[in-house]
């Protein structure tokens, strides 16, 4: 019996890797079309686009985990609690999972893997402590779980660091429950080791659907990379028509056949504000349209 449907976990992951990653890159480059083209780099343009989506893929994955782990939550009857929180300073912090279960309210300061540098690391036990300190001024200490988890159980560089911290945390706050936690044990914990079971079973047989690398030609599917882009800020594409570099070095890797620039041309002159009419100027001199 599934606790979650295998389409409905696989979408959530497709939609929050992949389905966004068009239109992230292209903003990417207009931002920072030096990371990607340059003298000064020993890499060409085309092995700069893969690996930065091979990054962005890595990134999104752990996004699309906290909708994962929320939608289980949900499934086994948790009541999902406000993400968001005032921080010490004013300003807004978000927690990756807050819920209520049993009477007892969780809060989950989550990541992929545990293999962060000596700077980094202290950072995001800083970050979980300042989540801890906003909270406790919402929520009863004694009614508070803390859990400072990593999804992937293979990596373990830095568990003493954190042990050693979260131990001082829950002594000097006066707290009853804090935890350090990897892959199955925080499932363990609020007593589904089922889900993670699901989880593993599920991975194993997307891993075997995706392809092997992101696909870097939009004109392989022309209408489905269009309509992902159409709505991209115009001075998104002011700044990739108006860079030479740009147009002569990347938009061949991306738009080989033009395929996708000439729907999105169609869509730029059918738009009545003068931004989209110039956007089309520029887009028909390199697509000859």
């Amino acid at each position: 019996m599934h606790i979650m449907e295998y389409n409905q976990f696989t979408q959530i992951l497709n939609e929050n890797i992949f389905e966004s990653s068009k239109p992230d890159l292209l903003d990417k480059i207009s931002k920072n079309p030096h990371r990607f083209i340059g003298l000064f780099r020993p890499t060409r343009a085309k092995a700069k686009v893969m690996q930065n989506l091979l990054q962005s893929h890595e990134i999104k994955f752990g996004e699309a985990f906290e909708y994962i782990i929320e939608k289980y939550l949900q499934i086994i009857g948790c009541k999902i609690l406000d993400h968001n929180l005032q921080g010490k300073n004013g300003n807004m912090l978000s927690i990756d999972q807050c819920f209520l279960m049993n009477e007892e309210i969780y809060f989950i300061e989550q990541k992929i893997r545990d293999d962060h540098d000596s700077t980094k690391k202290r950072g995001q036990i800083r970050n979980f402590e300042d989540k801890l300190y906003s909270l406790l001024k919402k929520y009863p200490a004694n009614q508070l779980n803390g859990i400072f988890y990593f999804i992937d159980p293979e990596f373990k560089k830095n568990k003493k660091f954190y042990l050693n911290e979260i131990d001082k945390i829950k002594s000097d706050y006066g707290l009853k429950s804090l935890h350090l936690l990897y892959g199955g044990e925080l499932f363990e914990l609020i007593g589904r080791s089922d889900i993670w079971e699901e989880i593993i079973r599920y991975l194993e047989m997307w891993k075997k659907e995706i392809p092997e690398l992101p696909e870097l030609n939009f004109d392989n599917s022309p209408q489905k990379s269009y309509e992902e882009i159409k709505d991209l800020n115009p001075s998104i594409y002011r700044n990739l028509f108006s860079n030479q570099a740009i147009v002569k070095e990347i938009f061949p890797i991306l738009f080989p056949q033009k395929s996708t620039l000439k729907f999105l041309a169609d869509y730029f002159h059918s738009q009545e504000t003068e931004i989209y009419q110039n956007l089309y100027k520029s887009l028909s001199e390199f697509i000859d349209y």
